[in-house]
């Protein structure tokens, strides 16, 4: 890690200041430089291309609980805090899947009855108003959240209003 520092910062402060300051050798340093990558980093660049594979594999639905169980399955050994390490490295995460669900029995639901067949006309105000319920979703709002939006108009002035949670 400090090695990475001084390689960063080498061309602004000087390799013999930055060593100095870190408290390295600078013969460390050099070494380091034109040494490759050690076991453990070959290991986990491996393990973290295997876990994306499993991952889309699994429609990125996996997280890391499950890509362990299918990594000790494929013989591969490995504890499941280093896939959960991996992943969050490598920003793999599962999504969410939620199910559908009904929330609503159409069968017992009655329509209400049309009580102005279809003439939004009005000759005096506050005779009719016309409305409209919907449920946005998170993303659509302003604050995120879900929530319902009902929008009202006049019949005789033909004014909006939105009203929101």
């Amino acid at each position: 890690m400090k090695y990475a520092f001084v390689e960063k910062n080498r061309r602004q402060y000087g390799v013999p200041a930055l060593c100095a300051a870190l408290q390295v050798a600078r013969s460390g340093y050099y070494a380091a430089r034109h040494r490759g990558p050690s076991d453990r980093q070959k290991r986990r660049v491996d393990l973290t291309a295997r876990i994306r594979t499993i991952h889309q594999a699994s429609r990125e639905s996996y997280g890391a609980p499950r890509v362990h169980v299918e990594l000790l399955a494929l013989k591969v050994p490995c504890c499941r805090n280093t896939v959960a390490m991996l992943m969050r490295r490598a920003e793999i995460l599962p999504k969410a899947i939620r199910r559908f669900r009904v929330t609503t029995d159409s069968r017992q639901t009655k329509a209400s009855p049309n009580l102005i067949n279809r003439d939004f006309r009005s000759e005096h105000p506050n005779d009719l108003w016309l409305s409209d319920i919907t449920y946005s979703t998170p993303r659509q709002r302003s604050p995120p959240g879900w929530g319902p939006s009902c929008l009202s108009m006049s019949g005789m002035h033909r004014s909006l209003e939105l009203m929101s949670q």
